[in-house]
């Protein structure tokens, strides 16, 4: 459907009205081409995105119109070509205009043809050019689809195609000769396309004209509508006047407006002679900014922040007014338009990128406005006008100074005209009084004028909020000096969206009562207006205030934490009312918030503080006095009730905001400081803020003159240095000047006495922005000032000015105005200069400080970056990446929960005995403090009784300094069934402490329990209680241990056996969670056993592959849980008692059981090459938290995912590392583009190690990947491979934990995955994995295990090395293997040279020397004074590490080894056995030989290290728990059989042939367990593999195959 005659408006360029624009134009483009630009070809080019809306429309009516005018004009039809290219700025490319012109010229086309241009900025650049150069210039039209192509690229006649070396570098000035603008386009554009091109349209706005700069900031929600709600009410709404709504009727004059001033600048400078300049205004910075993050960001995007940018420098170069650049945030805001490179939604397209300003002026150095090396840049000198009629040249130092994230600040007494002597000046309007201001005046009735309003972050979160809730009609006059509020009488409705608020605690306290007062939800409206700030916001408190707001009838949800934002309000009929009793200790806020919102309540509201002493009453005061000014009064009543009036509030015609007297306290402090005078003047004794008596109580008794009026106040400060101490001030009714007091006191001097400040009063201020008097006291101790926390309070000891020593990476501000502001009055008189970090802070309430601190008050200042410059590895000074985990205390109590009989007190007191902490049990320590057995306690006093006595008893041992440390604390199990003992448990984890859930199968525990009546149950089944229970001790516990059991013995006992496993499972968990054994893998590059990999499981179900598990982990440093991949069997679907969570856990537990490597914990999702949904964010990091819980070592955790929770994760990672990855299976992020660096620095900002995978096609891609790996060397530990075939060159190259396959697995994890056998034969085949030789030095060896040992080993894992034999008499003749062979790796040293060897070795390790004999020789290089790297022999004896090995897994529990043992013999490997029950921890070893002599010389020997006996006859009365034989077989000793006793033990005989030798035969008869000589051998064979190589050696192959070739 088409319209012939549409309205349209025109504008002209260069003499031509050719700019013509209006609503569905296809059929009067198609004419008006075809009559005004006659050809005998038309060519419409176009992408893919618009062919299939548009094209076919146009082609159809090309041909009804060309066809009905040949028909009319006699003439012969032309034609149409159309072709259609793939979108994106790649295709604007010499190859692409190629393709077309041969294409066009293959057809025959010739001059005589018209391009028609139907597309954005890319098409319109591109055909442009095409048709400027082709037949040596044809005619073209553009058509621009999208906003910015309209605003910009469309009009003036540039086109151009990018190179490699830059963007738009071969081009030409071609003027269309139509640009049809039809605004129908852009109903199909995205919303943040849309806000793309309205950047261009507010710059225009901004450089030309006030009052279509006005049109857009009044117009936001019909500019909007007119774009984004396509729902028409008539056919081709809009085509004619008649049909056009006011929204298309504004958005046609904000675009047409645009096109205007482009077009009036190009005509009157078409080439860029200066004037044209002027459109470039936020394009100098925004340039710089795209250059470092394209395509991540969009050009309209960074221009946008570009245009606050280049306004910030004309107001810090005195050219422009804050309001003005107040205006133009607010403005570009309102169009989604970022406006910093801080905000959240610039961090969730970039990540963590940096963009340093250094890069920045670098891409700036080659815009070409510039004068030579002098940058110009277009400066405002109000809304609507520039300073010049061309870019103004402005300063490096300039620039610099606005761009940077840090300022220098510079103390005066080191500048060369000392400090500006007398100052006055007016600081910014109160923010306490525009919040309350514009809250009151859009719930009040009427208009009114606000003039000196702050404009801040702050207020203008207030605003937004204000807006979205439909409170108020909102415009600016006065060049924004002046807000008109229409104000609707309390009238509110549920905003279409989230109401955010940063960290604007007023405005979050205030709306929260705000929000109860709408009455209901609109039809086709969100049902719950939801609450929200920035991560700092969600963490202050506003519980107190949710409380009373609930108890009087509202509706209010704590989305997240209770107590905290984010809350969801349900509208419940109004604000009720009634009597509310709130607890005012914490905030004054909250008092303020319900007065505020009361004269709307539906009942009178009486208000009633509780909860001890009010604190900031002056700011009560003050809301009440607004109050009253609005025409509402409020009652006041004895013990702290106020009576507030039913009404609505009276708009006065005029409400001037009141200065901040607190920012009024940073000048005066200033002059205090310097010593100079200072007055403020709009600040006095009449003021309504508490803070306006800080120059008298505050700066008056530290030595200031003060002098105040009703209206101004002026200091003049002692002569620097000479500031006193003031011993004691309680500042609770000014307790935001708290901060600035504070660093005047850290400056005092005293020397008749105490040079020491108490301030007092000031609780609440821990609940601020930030923690503030912690981050004062941490902030000041950086600068070498004693300063520590009182209860309410801080304590600061003066110190001399000259002895103050700036941190070199500044100071940290915490995101708070007040902090930045107060340590840059200190660091005035600092030496040297500070820097002051996170300068932007201050705008909450002086959004122009620095300005004015440079400006009016004479403090030098200069711009500092302290980020990562591109490319650049590491964290310069202070800024480094923020891991955000929680420093925990290890020593802190342990408590245990879980049902009954899941082992609580068993593995509790194996717990304590593990960790070295005491046990206590709670039920026992009750029945000890209630005197009384917890069954008659119950049978007395109840149920509900016992319950509150159990969580006072748990609250008491956790508050008892006995028990707070070191203490495993078993609890009942059901300490979880009331809220209140889980608040305690839960309060234990916020405090560091650990929590641990024990959880065993709850069929194996109901077997155990149903014998057990002694416990009383509610009646009720376990099944119930466990079903009950489940969510709690979740929801209790921070930790969880899985006591897998592989069945139960009769009477439903564990068997002793997994009891072992179990509790050396515990031990593991315990030693990890307590960061004692974290069993990470070494990843230090360079050392021996590099590459580090780990093996990725694909098994459904690992109960079922078990056996196959040491297998398939051989040789592998960590094994993958991919968690994604699990599957829960059919039979357990329906299990009550297993949900997926306790499946995942045994299996966990089933991994651990079997391999002791350390696990990398994985969710895969879809869309980064796995099976977990992509749009269950929420099932996806608690699936995180409970690898967390479980003790993993590696959690796996997507950057994809959002920042909140991957924080969250990170926060509460405890020993785990985060392993923090990016998939690109899409290939959007090529190895070395900005894509993949902005999730490169996400990564390095949230993970211990990098994870990056791209998708290989060619050798390049692998090629590319090693150049961006050698990027980052020095940075964090970095997994960098590509999937694919082609990418497993980067698999054999990457040297950090490579994800590896296996032969015996069912899958491979992801496409082009190897195993460790190919890694390393490809390693040696391309020179990486050199192969070396390997010994055994001795004789009589020719019948030796040794080779069959190794070769099996290197063999298994894809090791080029080999093992063989060097028999010989002396061992001078090893010494060319040894000392010359550049291959030698390591030997196995036998008789006779195990001592003789000793003279070729550069060092011999501890345990060797104790043996006194060698039996292995390594390699090791290692690095000299001078960087050069030297060989080194290095001796060892594994003999004894065979012997323990094989004996502790014997034990019933190897922490409780035998306190006696026996060694029989006393040569060599005797030295072994005694060195091996020695580190075991027997207490009393006994040695037996047949020459005694040759025992006491051994004895001797060992005297320095342990205690033993020599038995003189093997008759004495002993009873070793454990036997080590060293004699030789063939000697047939036999024991007496009183030494096998009653004690069940373990003897091992070292010889190995016979296998079972006489006396291994006899210790069997008693029910000993034995250990064959021949194990040994294999397990000390085994010690000396992983000594050379650094890998796990594959010991189920290895000892199959040695007793294969042993049995022969």
């Amino acid at each position: 459907m088409a319209i012939m005659d549409p309205d349209v408006s025109k504008v002209s360029i260069l003499g031509s009205e050719s700019i013509i624009l209006g609503f569905h134009l296809t059929e009067y483009i198609i004419r008006d081409i075809l009559t005004s630009i006659p050809a005998s070809n038309y060519v419409l080019i176009t992408d893919t995105n618009l062919a299939g809306l548009y094209l076919s429309n146009y082609t159809e009516c090309f041909k009804k119109i060309s066809s009905e005018l040949a028909k009319k004009n006699n003439t012969k039809e032309p034609r149409l070509f159309t072709r259609v290219l793939p979108p994106g700025e790649l295709t604007k490319s010499r190859k692409t205009k190629d393709e077309i012109e041969d294409w066009l010229l293959s057809n025959a086309v010739t001059r005589d043809t018209c391009f028609l241009a139907m597309g954005g900025g890319v098409i319109g650049d591109l055909i442009g050019f095409v048709a400027a150069t082709f037949m040596r210039g044809v005619p073209f039209v553009q058509i621009p689809t999208t906003l910015l192509a309209m605003v910009d690229s469309s009009i003036g006649g540039k086109t151009a195609i990018d190179t490699p070396a830059g963007k738009n570098l071969i081009g030409a000035f071609w003027q269309p000769k139509r640009i049809y603008m039809d605004l129908v386009f852009l109903q199909s554009l995205p919303e943040r396309e849309f806000a793309n091109g309205m950047a261009e349209v507010v710059k225009t706005a901004a450089i030309w004209n006030e009052s279509d700069f006005v049109k857009l900031e009044t117009g936001v929600d019909a500019v909007r509508e007119a774009v984004l709600n396509n729902n028409p009410t008539v056919p081709l709404q809009g085509a004619k006047l008649d049909t056009r709504t006011p929204a298309q009727s504004l958005l046609l004059d904000v675009i047409l407006a645009s096109a205007r001033v482009k077009a009036e600048v190009v005509t009157n400078d078409e080439r860029e002679g200066g004037l044209r300049g002027l459109l470039n205004f936020g394009h100098s910075i925004g340039h710089g900014i795209e250059a470092l993050v394209s395509p991540l960001m969009l050009h309209g995007e960074c221009v946008s922040i570009g245009i606050m940018k280049e306004a910030e420098l004309s107001r810090n170069l005195g050219h422009l007014s804050q309001v003005a650049v107040g205006r133009l945030a607010r403005c570009l805001s309102s169009y989604g338009l970022p406006i910093t490179l801080d905000e959240k939604k610039v961090k969730d397209r970039i990540g963590n990128m940096h963009c340093h300003i250094d890069d920045i002026m670098e891409v700036m150095k080659v815009d070409k406005k510039n004068q030579g090396d002098k940058k110009r840049i277009v400066l405002l000198s109000a809304v609507g006008q520039t300073l010049e009629k061309k870019a103004s040249i402005v300063s490096d130092v300039d620039i610099y100074k606005v761009l940077a994230p840090e300022q220098l600040v510079m103390p005066v007494t080191e500048s060369p005209t000392g400090p500006r002597k007398e100052i006055t000046l007016t600081t910014p309007g109160s923010k306490s009084i525009s919040n309350r201001a514009l809250l009151i005046a859009a719930l009040g009735q009427g208009t009114v004028r606000i003039t000196n309003l702050l404009h801040s972050d702050d207020t203008q979160f207030m605003l937004a909020a204000l807006q979205n809730l439909n409170a108020a009609d909102f415009e600016w006059e006065d060049n924004g000096d002046t807000l008109v509020v229409h104000g609707k009488g309390g009238h509110l409705s549920v905003p279409d969206k989230e109401l955010y608020i940063g960290n604007a605690g007023t405005a979050s306290r205030f709306l929260t009562s705000v929000l109860t007062m709408i009455p209901s939800a609109e039809a086709g409206k969100p049902s719950t207006a939801v609450l929200t700030g920035n991560a700092r916001m969600k963490q202050r408190p506003i519980e107190p205030l949710l409380k009373a707001l609930v108890a009087s009838g509202a509706n209010i949800k704590s989305i997240e934490k209770e107590g905290f934002l984010p809350i969801a309000v349900t509208p419940t009929g109004g604000f009720k009312g009634g009597r509310i009793e709130l607890a005012a200790s914490i905030s004054s806020q909250y008092v303020s918030s319900i007065l505020l919102c009361a004269p709307y309540a539906v009942e009178p509201v009486e208000l009633v503080l509780v909860g001890g002493q009010v604190i900031s009453q002056p700011y009560i005061d003050m809301t009440i006095a607004m109050m009253e000014s609005f025409g509402v009064s409020v009652k006041r009543l004895p013990n702290n009730t106020y009576k507030i009036q039913q009404g609505a509030y009276k708009n006065p015609k005029h409400y001037t905001v009141e200065s901040d007297a607190s920012s009024a306290t940073y000048p005066l402090a200033l002059a205090a400081i310097t010593g100079t005078k200072c007055t403020v003047t709009s600040i006095g004794s009449k003021s309504l803020q508490g803070d306006a008596t800080f120059a008298i109580n505050v700066l008056r008794p530290m030595g200031c003159v003060v002098e105040q009026t009703g209206t101004s106040t002026t200091v003049t400060g002692p002569p620097i240095g000479q500031l006193k101490p003031l011993s004691t001030i309680d500042m609770e009714t000014m307790t935001d000047a708290f901060l600035t007091a504070t660093v005047l006191a850290a400056v005092t001097s005293n020397p008749q006495g105490e040079n020491i400040t108490r301030i007092t009063g000031i609780a609440n201020q821990r609940v601020k922005e930030c923690n503030r008097i912690a981050a004062m006291v941490h902030e000041l101790t950086k600068l070498g000032v004693t300063a520590s926390e009182l209860p309410d309070g801080i304590q600061i000891h003066g110190k001399p000015i000259k002895d103050l020593k700036a941190p070199k990476e500044g100071i940290h501000c915490y995101d708070d105005h007040r902090i930045a502001m107060s340590f840059s009055v200190l660091a005035s008189v600092v030496p040297s200069g500070t820097i002051i970090q996170e300068k932007k802070c201050v705008e909450k309430t002086w959004p122009t400080w620095w300005d004015d601190l440079e400006g009016k008050m004479g403090v030098r200042i200069n711009g500092v970056d302290l980020g990562k410059k591109k490319g650049q590895v590491g964290n310069v000074l202070g800024r480094a990446t923020n891991n955000g985990n929680k420093v925990t205390d290890h020593q802190k109590s342990i408590v245990i929960i879980g049902m009954r009989g899941v082992g609580k007190t068993t593995l509790g007191q194996h717990a304590a005995e593990t960790l070295g902490f005491d046990f206590i049990d709670v039920d026992q320590h009750f029945e000890k403090i209630q005197n009384t057995t917890i069954f008659d306690f119950i049978n007395t006093w109840g149920w509900e009784k016992f319950r509150i006595k159990e969580t006072e008893t748990l609250h008491e041992l956790l508050s008892n300094p006995q028990y707070h440390r070191k203490y495993i604390i078993s609890c009942g199990g059901g300490i979880v069934e009331t809220a209140e003992s889980r608040a305690v448990l839960k309060e234990h984890c916020r405090n560091g402490g650990k929590v641990l859930h024990l959880v065993r199968d709850l069929d194996q525990v109901v077997s155990y329990l149903s014998r057990d009546t002694t416990r009383p149950m509610y009646g009720e089944d376990m099944l119930n209680v466990w079903k009950r229970r489940r969510s709690w001790y979740r929801e209790a516990c921070n930790f969880e241990f899985v006591a897998y059991a592989e069945s139960l013995v009769d009477g439903g006992w564990v068997s002793p056996g997994d009891w072992i496993a179990i509790k050396k499972d515990l031990q593991r968990f315990l030693f990890f969670i307590t960061g004692r054994q974290t069993n990470h893998v070494d990843i230090t590059p360079g050392r021996i056993g590099a590459p580090t990999t780990f093996v990725a499981l694909t098994m459904k179900d690992l109960k079922l592959h078990q056996d196959r598990l040491v297998e398939i982990c051989e040789g592998a440093d960590a094994v993958e849980l991919r968690v994604d991949l699990l599957q829960q069997p059919e039979d357990q679907l329906n299990n009550e008692l297993k949900s997926y969570i306790e499946y995942v856990g045994e299996q966990l537990a089933i991994l651990r059981r079997t391999v002791p490597l350390p696990v990398v914990y994985t969710v895969r999702s879809k869309g980064q090459a796995g099976t977990f949904s992509d749009q269950d964010e929420k099932g996806m990091f608690e699936l995180l938290r409970w690898g967390q819980r479980w003790g993993c070592e590696y959690i796996d955790v997507e950057i994809c995912w959002s920042d909140a929770a991957i924080k969250d994760v990170v926060g509460n990672k405890g020993e785990s590392k985060i392993l923090a990855s990016w998939h690109d299976v899409q290939r959007q992020t090529p190895w070395g583009s900005t894509a993949l660096e902005a999730r490169y620095e996400t990564a390095d900002k949230y993970g211990d190690i990098v994870k990056l995978v791209g998708v290989a096609t060619s050798t390049q891609d692998n090629i590319a990947l090693e150049a961006f790996r050698s990027s980052k060397e020095g940075g964090k530990d970095m997994i960098a491979i590509n999937m694919g075939a082609a990418g497993q060159l980067s698999r054999v190259l990457n040297e950090c934990l490579t994800p590896t396959t296996h032969p015996a697995l069912p899958s491979k994890a992801a496409p082009g995955q190897l195993s460790l056998a190919e890694i390393n034969t490809t390693r040696h085949l391309l020179g990486l994995l050199p192969a070396k030789k390997f010994w055994l030095i001795g004789t009589p060896i020719r019948h030796s295990m040794s080779p069959t040992l190794h070769n099996t080993g290197f063999k298994a894992l894809g090791l080029p090395h080999h093992y063989d034999l060097l028999e010989c008499h002396m061992v001078e003749y090893a010494e060319d293997a040894l000392l010359k062979d550049p291959d030698f790796g390591g030997a196995s040293v036998t008789i006779p040279h195990k001592v003789n060897i000793i003279k070729y070795l550069d060092r011999v390790n501890d345990s060797a020397k104790i043996i006194g004999a060698i039996n292995t020789v390594f390699v090791r290089y290692e690095q000299n004074e001078d960087g050069t790297m030297q060989r080194k022999l290095i001796g060892e004896n594994t003999d004894y590490l065979g012997i323990m090995r094989r004996v502790q897994p014997l034990m019933l529990d190897p922490t409780k080894p035998p306190e006696e043992g026996l060694v029989l013999g006393s040569g060599g490997t005797a030295r072994a056995a005694l060195y091996a029950l020695h580190s075991m921890g027997t207490k009393k070893i006994y040695l037996w030989n047949r020459t005694t002599s040759k025992a006491h010389e051994l004895q001797k020997a060992f005297a320095s290290l342990c205690d033993i006996t020599v038995l003189e006859s093997l008759d004495t009365k002993i009873e070793p728990g454990v036997i080590v034989s060293t004699v030789p077989a063939e000697s047939g000793l036999e024991l007496p059989s009183h030494i096998f006793g009653g004690i069940k033990g373990i003897i091992c005989d070292m010889a190995y042939k016979p296998r079972r030798t006489k006396l291994l035969l006899q210790a069997v008869q008693h029910g000993w367990s034995c250990v064959e000589g021949i194990e040994v051998l294999i397990e000390q064979g085994l010690a000396q593999f992983e000594i050379w190589t650094g890998k796990h050696a594959p010991a189920q192959r290895i000892e199959a195959e040695v007793l294969r070739k042993y049995e022969l």
